[in-house]
């Protein structure tokens, strides 16, 4: 089959018609939906503090190995971290004020379409540019081996120009990772491992992840890295439940991985998460790369697709239902395969050869199945519906969220907004309606952007 032919939008042969659903499952009417709101106490580092937070992090470090005037190669990664221009210009002014000379070095894996220019737009979209940052920054795809673990023999790459810098410190974001759980997730360790390992590093950790899991890798591979390069410490930050900047904090070499752990268990703390444990079945407005690396967090939807890592045993969701892919997927949708079913629209989004080649990539083929593709969200909804077993209209236990990232406001059906009533946590701020459809699909405006009363 013509590969295209399954993302054209007018070719409805992979697309179930709403009238193949109704003859299936009858023609039932949708849970009428009211809406709730997460009560979180935040506590984020107002904006103009950020810069100077990141140089006072600078200080906590150890800098006596180095030699005087020496060059810092400061990491910067892919990920949209908030505030990241002022953390990495505040840690570039940190390094300044110690008397040392910083670059900025890409640390992101492959991403940037595997090249130096590529990596260098990356940060520049972020405004991590040399005139915002304060010094030059240095890119290059090119790796040194400088060291191989124990037992499997399996080389360990590094970015070249760090590797011949005097110092190296990467600023980066410790977050529950979307593919593994353990100890350490995302953080420094992580972007010393993949990040600056480049494209060789990433390809070889992504294979080997395979039998050997990221949990067990990455410490490992983390201690020979500390062994072999001048690796001072880093710049970690956390996030809060809404994305903005509430930790910074310098962490020693010495203490990356317990660190790093101790971190990771107050990012799982802080980490936006859908309010319940059981749910019959979720609706998400849109997924895309800009939401999750892996489309839709999987810390949020529960299911971990590789084959070699367990999924969360919370929450547990029986169906999702997908809407859309967000422009700034670019038709990537990688993590599709977690839904049990999607809207049309998205399959007609989907950019099957980009999503393939970053699901090979992370060895993660799951995440590029497309699932059962629906006319309509009524057929979306009722095909789920019609799958969780049996439910009186008011038992149904169901949530619509804009997308993995934005839960704070949700739509919730009759069941969930009595349990909210009991609950010191949530709010409710509007009672169940019947729900609108406009030929089919849904009227009312995706949850992040609906109205108080």
């Amino acid at each position: 089959m013509d590969q295209n032919a399954a993302v054209d939008p007018v070719d409805d042969r992979r697309v179930v018609p709403e009238e193949t659903i109704r003859n299936v499952c009858g023609d039932r009417s949708l849970p009428p939906l009211g809406v709730i709101e997460q009560v979180w106490e935040t506590d984020p580092i107002p904006a103009d503090e950020i810069e100077s937070r990141a140089a006072a992090a600078v200080d906590d470090l150890p800098f006596e190995d180095v030699p005087d005037g020496g060059e810092v190669a400061v990491g910067a990664g892919s990920r949209g971290i908030a505030n990241l221009e002022a953390l990495v210009r505040g840690t570039v002014e940190g390094v300044k004020a110690r008397g040392y000379d910083p670059f900025v070095f890409p640390a992101m894996g492959s991403h940037g379409g595997a090249t130096a220019e590529g990596q260098r737009e990356v940060l520049a979209s972020y405004g991590v540019t040399e005139s915002n940052v304060g010094c030059e920054i240095r890119a290059t795809m090119e790796v040194e081996v400088v060291g191989r673990t124990a037992d499997r023999d399996v080389p360990v790459y590094a970015d070249a120009n760090a590797v011949a810098a005097d110092a190296i410190l990467p600023v980066n974001r410790i977050k529950p990772h979307t593919m593994f759980a353990g100890d350490v997730e995302s953080g420094l360790s992580k972007m010393l491992v993949i990040g600056m390992g480049k494209q060789r590093g990433a390809k070889t950790a992504h294979e080997w992840a395979l039998d050997w899991s990221f949990r067990n890798m990455i410490p490992e591979i983390t201690e020979i890295l500390l062994d072999a390069l001048p690796v001072v410490g880093g710049v970690a930050v956390v996030e809060d439940q809404r994305d903005d900047t509430t930790v910074i904090e310098g962490v020693p070499a010495s203490g990356f991985l317990d660190r790093e752990a101790e971190l990771l268990e107050v990012a799982y703390e802080r980490l936006p998460q859908l309010p319940f444990d059981d749910l019959d079945v979720v609706v998400f407005d849109r997924m895309g790369k800009d939401v999750s690396g892996s489309g839709m967090d999987t810390n949020v939807t529960g299911r971990i697709l590789p084959f070699n890592e367990p999924s969360p045993e919370t929450p547990f969701v029986r169906r999702i239902y997908t809407r859309s892919l967000t422009p700034a997927s670019h038709g990537n949708g990688t993590g599709v395969g977690q839904a049990d079913f999607v809207h049309r629209d998205l399959l007609a989004d989907l950019d099957v050869e980009d999503t393939v080649i970053n699901t090979v990539t992370a060895g993660s083929v799951e995440n590029a199945r497309i699932p059962a593709t629906v006319e309509t969200d009524w057929a979306g909804i009722v095909a789920c519906l019609s799958t969780v077993g049996v439910r009186e209209p008011g038992e149904v236990r169901l949530l619509r969220a804009t997308d993995t990232m934005n839960v704070e406001r949700l739509y919730a059906s009759e069941a969930l907004i009595e349990d909210a009533r009991d609950r010191d946590d949530l709010r409710v701020v509007s009672e169940p309606e019947p729900v609108e459809l406009d030929d089919g699909d849904l009227a009312a405006p995706s949850p992040s952007s609906a109205e108080s009363d």
